[in-house]
C-alpha cells in the first residue's frame, strides 16, 4: 500500500543547487580536458538508449547505433561520434605512451577528425551560425587535437617516402601529398622536426600569442645547414606552421564514406584564414612557439660572453637573423642589441611585435647579432655591409616594401650604432687619424682608402625611423669605473681587427720606418665619455628623412631628470635634441624589456605604418 501511494503521490523529480563554477566546469568538461565524455555526448547516447558503460563494452555497436539512429540530428550525431572516436584514440595512445603510434590508434584519430570535419562544414548550419555554441568550440578542439596526433604520425612516415611520392596508404587510409606554403631555410622541403606547439611550455617569455581557429599549431624545424661564411643573413630555422586535414568528398555522405585525406600545411603569417567546402574560417596559429624554441636552443647566453671576451666559440662577424621567412610586402624592423648581449636582449620586444595583429601584418623582424668586442667603427661598417648584402639578396631591384621605410631599434651600444647608421660623417672623423707629415702620397692614398669604411659614411637610405633605448650617445663615465676596466682588460679584439690595425700601423709609418703603432680601443673603451671616436661622433647630423625617438631609463633618481641615469648611462648622454618623442621610464639600464617601453615601441611602430601608407598614396 505504501509503495502504491508513493508511485502516485511521491515526487519523482528533485532539484538541487550547483555552484556556478561547478556548473561551468561540467558544461565544458569533455574527453580532452576531463578524460570523460561531455554532457552533450552523454545526452546523445541517452537518446538512442546507450550508456557510457555500454559503449566501452562494445564500441562498434555503440558507434554504429549513433551513426544510423533516426533519433539524432546531424549535429548531435557527428559531434558525439567525433568525441567517441577521440576518446578511443586517446585511450590507446596513452596505453602506448613512449612508443610509435599504431595503425589502430591513427585510424581512430582520423575517424574523429573526419566526423568533426563533417560537423563543421557539412551540416545545415554553417560555423558562423553556431558562433555562440559551446558544442562547436568543443568539436573544433576534438578536430584540432586529432589533427595534431595524426600529423605527428604522418611526419614519422616521411623519411621512408622520399621526395617523389604523391599518395601513400596508411592505417587503411589514402594519404595525399601535403599541400604547403610553409617556407623553410635553404628551401628545405621536409622539416627535420615537427613539434606540436600545444605541448611546449616556456620560461622567460612574458606572453604566449596565439590565434584561435581551425587547425593544429606546430613548430617546423629546418634541417641543419652550415651557411657559407660570406653570407651574413640567416633565414629562420624554426617557423610557425598550422596543419589541417581535408577529407575527400563534396557532400556529407561522401565525406563520411571517404578514406582519403590531404594535409594542408599553412604559414600563419601569410594565411589568416582557410576556405573549406566553400566556407572561410579563421586559421589557428601560435606566433610565439617557433620564436621560443629558437631562443631556447640558440646558446646565445654563453656565446655572447665568449664573443665579448674574444674567446673560441664566439662570433666574429655580424649576422642578420630573420625571425620569419622574408616577405617583400612587410616593412622591416631591425633590432640591435648592446654590449655583451645577443638577440636575447629582445626576448619580449620581438614577441610583442609578432603577437600584435596589426604589427604582425605589417612588419617582419630582423635581429642583428654582432661581436661586441670589436670597436664601434668596425661593427658599424660590418653591420652596414651585412644589411646592404641582405637587402640586395632578397630584393635586388630595391622596389619591395621591405626595402623602404625601415625602422632601426637599438639598445645601449646597439642604439649608438643605429644612430650612426642614419648619420652623415662628412670629413669630421678624419681628425682621429694621427698626423704623419712625412708619409708619401702613395701611402696617404692607401691609408685613406683603408680607413674610409670606418670614418666616412652616409645614412642608410632605406631607413626612415629609429628608436634609441638607453643609448650612450655621448659615452658614459661608467666605462672608466674599476669593474668596467677589469672587464675591458679581459676583452680580446677579433683577430681580423688586429690584422687590419697592424696593417694600418704599417701604413702610418713614414718613409724612415718611424712612427708609433695605432692604439686599438675595444668596445668598452669606445663607450667612455672621453673616447675620441665617441666625442667626435657625438654631434654627427642625423638624416633629415629619419624620424627618431629616445627611451631612457631612470634608476633611483631623486633629483631633476637631466641629472638622472639608468645605472649605466646618464640622461644627458641618452637625450637627443630634435627627437620626435622622448619617454623616461623608471628602470635599470635594460629598459627595453619593461612593459612601458614595449608599449611605446608599439606606438612608434604604428606611427611608421601610418607614415608608410601615406607615402605610398
Amino acid at each position: 500500500m505504501v509503495v502504491l501511494l508513493c508511485l502516485h503521490g511521491c515526487a519523482m523529480v528533485d532539484v538541487s543547487h550547483v555552484k556556478p563554477h561547478d556548473y561551468v566546469n561540467e558544461r565544458r568538461a569533455d574527453v580532452i580536458g576531463a578524460g570523460r565524455l561531455s554532457d552533450r555526448s552523454v545526452q546523445a547516447l541517452n537518446v538512442v538508449a546507450l550508456t557510457v558503460d555500454s559503449c566501452q563494452r562494445d564500441f562498434v555497436t555503440c558507434t554504429n547505433t549513433v551513426e544510423h539512429s533516426p533519433g539524432l540530428d546531424d549535429e548531435q550525431r557527428l559531434s558525439a561520434l567525433a568525441e567517441l572516436w577521440l576518446g578511443k584514440a586517446i585511450g590507446t595512445d596513452r596505453v602506448r605512451a613512449g612508443t610509435a603510434m599504431d595503425d589502430q590508434t591513427l585510424d581512430a584519430f582520423l575517424q574523429s577528425a573526419r566526423y568533426a570535419y563533417a560537423y563543421l562544414f557539412y551540416t545545415a548550419r554553417s560555423p558562423a551560425d553556431r558562433a555562440f555554441a559551446l558544442r562547436q568550440v568543443q568539436v573544433i578542439g576534438f578536430y584540432n587535437f586529432a589533427v595534431q596526433r595524426a600529423v605527428s604520425r604522418f611526419f614519422q612516415e616521411l623519411p621512408q617516402l622520399g621526395t617523389q611520392w604523391s599518395r601513400t596508404s596508411l592505417a587503411g587510409w589514402t594519404v595525399m601529398r601535403p599541400q604547403t606554403d610553409v617556407r623553410l631555410a635553404d628551401d628545405a622541403r621536409v622539416p627535420a622536426e615537427l613539434l606540436p606547439a600545444a605541448g611546449l611550455r616556456f620560461k622567460g617569455l612574458r606572453s604566449i600569442y596565439q590565434r584561435d581557429g581551425f587547425g593544429s599549431d606546430f613548430v617546423a624545424v629546418a634541417p641543419p645547414e652550415t651557411p657559407a661564411d660570406d653570407v651574413p643573413w640567416r633565414e629562420p630555422d624554426y617557423v610557425s606552421m598550422t596543419g589541417a586535414l581535408v577529407f575527400d568528398g563534396a557532400t556529407l555522405d561522401e565525406v563520411l564514406a571517404t578514406r582519403q585525406v590531404t594535409l594542408l600545411a599553412r604559414d600563419p603569417y601569410r594565411d589568416d584564414s582557410i576556405t573549406i567546402a566553400g566556407r572561410t574560417v579563421p586559421l589557428g596559429a601560435n606566433f610565439t612557439a617557433a620564436y621560443g624554441v629558437w631562443l631556447a636552443r640558440s646558446g646565445f647566453a654563453s656565446q655572447s660572453i665568449r664573443s665579448l671576451l674574444g674567446r673560441e666559440g664566439g662570433i666574429t662577424t655580424p649576422r642578420v637573423l630573420m625571425m620569419q621567412p622574408y616577405d617583400p610586402d612587410r616593412l622591416t624592423v631591425v633590432m640591435l642589441h648592446g654590449l655583451g648581449s645577443s638577440p636575447e636582449a629582445w626576448i619580449n620586444v620581438a614577441n610583442e611585435v609578432m603577437g600584435d595583429e596589426e604589427l604582425r601584418r605589417n612588419y617582419q623582424v630582423w635581429e642583428i647579432y654582432y661581436p661586441t668586442n670589436a670597436p664601434v667603427a668596425v661593427n658599424l661598417a660590418n653591420i652596414r655591409k651585412a644589411l646592404d648584402a641582405t637587402l640586395h639578396h632578397f630584393d635586388p631591384s630595391g622596389h619591395a616594401r621591405a626595402s623602404h621605410n625601415m625602422v632601426l631599434i637599438g639598445h645601449s651600444m646597439g642604439g649608438l650604432i643605429a644612430r650612426l647608421l642614419v648619420s652623415s660623417s662628412g670629413d669630421q672623423l678624419w681628425s682621429l687619424v694621427p698626423a704623419r707629415t712625412h708619409l708619401s702620397p702613395a701611402k696617404r692614398a692607401r691609408l685613406h682608402e683603408r680607413l674610409a669604411p670606418y670614418l666616412q659614411f652616409t645614412p642608410m637610405p632605406q631607413v626612415t625611423r629609429a628608436v634609441f633605448l638607453a643609448t650612450p650617445q655621448r659615452g658614459t663615465p661608467y666605462a672608466q669605473h674599476r669593474l668596467a676596466r677589469l672587464i675591458a682588460n679581459l676583452v680580446r679584439l677579433p683577430v681580423s681587427v688586429l690584422k687590419e690595425m697592424a696593417s694600418l700601423s704599417d701604413l702610418l709609418k713614414d718613409d724612415t720606418n718611424k712612427g708609433s703603432p695605432l692604439r686599438i680601443p675595444n668596445s668598452i673603451d669606445n663607450l667612455s665619455d672621453t673616447d675620441p671616436f665617441i666625442v667626435a661622433a657625438a654631434n654627427l647630423p642625423i638624416s633629415p628623412q629619419v624620424h627618431y625617438h629616445t627611451i631612457v631609463g631612470v634608476y633611483k633618481s631623486t633629483g631633476p631628470l637631466q641629472d638622472s641615469n639608468d645605472g649605466v648611462v646618464p640622461y644627458r648622454s641618452a637625450h637627443l635634441d630634435g627627437a620626435d618623442s622622448e619617454l623616461a621610464i623608471p628602470s635599470w639600464h635594460s629598459v627595453q624589456e619593461t612593459p612601458a617601453a614595449i608599449l611605446e615601441l608599439r606606438r612608434i611602430l604604428r606611427l611608421q605604418i601610418a607614415a608608410s601608407q601615406e607615402a605610398r598614396r
